[in-house]
């Protein structure tokens, strides 16, 4: 490939087939192109396997809503996280219906989202979080209850051999979903290059170079026979996982100075036993051990990958190097800057209960991961489960803390962007980009703004404060995506 493109797309997950969508959307004579250096696209984070698979909506996720220092909660991050999963909906919807996306039953199914907690702490608490939900348009429909037969119903798994006397408390979301965004990273991008975006495979971005007329100069090298290559790009969006940091890094943008990146992998317990698989449908969490990053949060999910329904159970972290799964040895050190590296050394000695808690899990045996499902499901066979590599998340450094979201580096001028950080990520992919949109082509975004309303009616509102508008937008969409529950 030569000559240059109006938009280049590094990494070929979620995050750039979003964008892409919307760029090809919203301006269809601009010339697209996705480069993936892996053989297929959303192979990394994207990847079913590699995920959750959550529809992360706050629904469930008790992390989004902790309690304060007095106890209280406050509901207003666990309401914006549920704002940005329902324009992920409804972009999904008016795609659909536009025969961007295929049956939706290919990449979301209901799932009912439940958390489930032990102890007269965590039950307080959880009853507490209800109270303060229960009354939020977005939240209509969750149930609590502390009665074994009640949550018996909801998720036998659960109760089975529960000892007696124990204190115990869920929450119930009918509502809740099961997204395979592989299968949806693969449904966007191949309609991309179906509308005319060269999407190429086995091809690794190697250095990013600032020209005089404005453009990127980006070096590549393919995979077959490493052939080297140069293309110039109007716009770059770096949507790699974690070595977004490293490609952002030699960009040269000033904006990207200060920032680090900490690897963390995960693995699951996985089951595809029918017996078992048919005694649980939901995505239950439940409140994450001291010191434990946040997707580290112990859950017992439903997922359907190529219309199979498995178990997974965890995710048990892990330890590497490497900012991917099929990243490189040298990536943490390779990310070091006289900028960053005092931010990274305040990191590590100022979260001594991760690395406290890492350790505890680089430890644990089979028979160990399995005692932690125990506590979820007290009749687990260990002989029943297989151990199942995850992905790799890079968690933000800046500042000298440890951040847990989702973050867009992007240089003053708008011509290229990056996005660092993990969960909720892919769940919010759409208002992510919604943002990389206004931010990087502010002259623009108000005439694309008719178009986007089209395509998320509910763009540049709210739904949460008005809940006849919030109960229309469920409905629609839950009608459209057939998740009806």
């Amino acid at each position: 490939m030569t000559g240059t493109v109006d938009v280049l797309l590094i990494g070929g997950g979620i995050m750039s087939a979003t964008l892409g969508t919307f760029l090809q959307q919203l301006q269809p004579d601009w010339k697209i192109a996705v480069f993936e250096r892996l053989g297929e696209v959303a192979e990394e984070s994207s990847n079913a396997w590699n995920n959750a698979g959550t529809g992360h909506a706050a629904l469930c996720e008790l992390n989004y809503m902790p309690a304060g220092p007095d106890g209280s909660v406050d509901p207003a991050k666990a309401i914006a996280i549920n704002e940005q999963f329902q324009q992920s909906r409804q972009f999904w919807t008016t795609l659909v219906e536009r025969g961007v996306l295929d049956e939706p039953k290919t990449f979301i199914n209901a799932t009912p989202h439940m958390t489930f907690v032990r102890g007269e702490k965590d039950v307080a608490y959880l009853k507490k979080r209800y109270e303060a939900l229960r009354t939020q348009p977005l939240f209509e429909g969750i149930e609590y209850s502390e009665d074994s037969r009640v949550i018996n119903q909801w998720a036998p798994l659960l109760m089975q051999k529960r000892r007696k006397g124990e204190p115990f408390a869920a929450t119930r979301v009918p509502s809740g979903t099961d997204v395979d965004f592989g299968a949806l990273t693969r449904q966007l991008i191949d309609k991309l290059k179906e509308n005319g975006a060269d999407v190429v495979t086995g091809r690794e971005v190697k250095n990013l170079r600032r020209q005089k007329d404005g453009t990127w100069q980006v070096s590549y090298r393919d995979a077959i026979g490493r052939t080297p290559g140069r293309v110039n790009a109007r716009f770059v969006f770096i949507g790699a996982g974690g070595w977004a940091i490293k490609l952002l890094q030699r960009s040269g943008i000033p904006e990207i100075k200060g920032y680090g990146v900490f690897p963390i992998g995960g693995q699951w317990l996985k089951t595809s036993d029918p017996a078992i698989v048919a005694q649980h449908k939901a995505k239950v969490y439940s409140q994450a051990s001291v010191g434990a990053p946040p997707m580290s949060v112990p859950h017992l999910d439903t997922r359907v990958v190529d219309g199979e329904s498995s178990l997974l159970f965890g995710p048990f972290a892990t330890f590497s190097p490497k900012f991917l799964k099929t990243g490189r040895w040298t990536d943490i050190v390779s990310q070091v800057r006289f900028s960053n590296i005092g931010s990274m050394l305040k990191v590590g000695a100022t979260n001594l209960d991760l690395v406290k808690y890492l350790v505890s899990e680089l430890v644990k045996t089979h028979a160990k991961k399995v005692e932690s499902l125990q506590a979820f499901m007290p009749t687990a066979n260990g002989d029943d489960w297989e151990l199942l590599d995850a992905g790799q998340r890079a968690q933000v450094m800046k500042g000298g803390k440890l951040q847990f979201g989702t973050e867009v580096v992007s240089g003053a001028d708008g011509t290229i962007a990056g996005l660092l950080g993990a969960s909720p990520g892919a769940s919010t992919a759409v208002s992510i980009m919604l943002g990389v949109l206004k931010s990087c082509f502010p002259d623009r975004i108000a005439g694309w703004e008719p178009a986007l309303t089209e395509l998320i009616p509910s763009y540049g509102t709210t739904l949460n404060p008005d809940a006849a508008t919030a109960e229309e937008s469920t409905r629609r969409t839950a009608a459209a995506l057939g998740i009806n529950a």
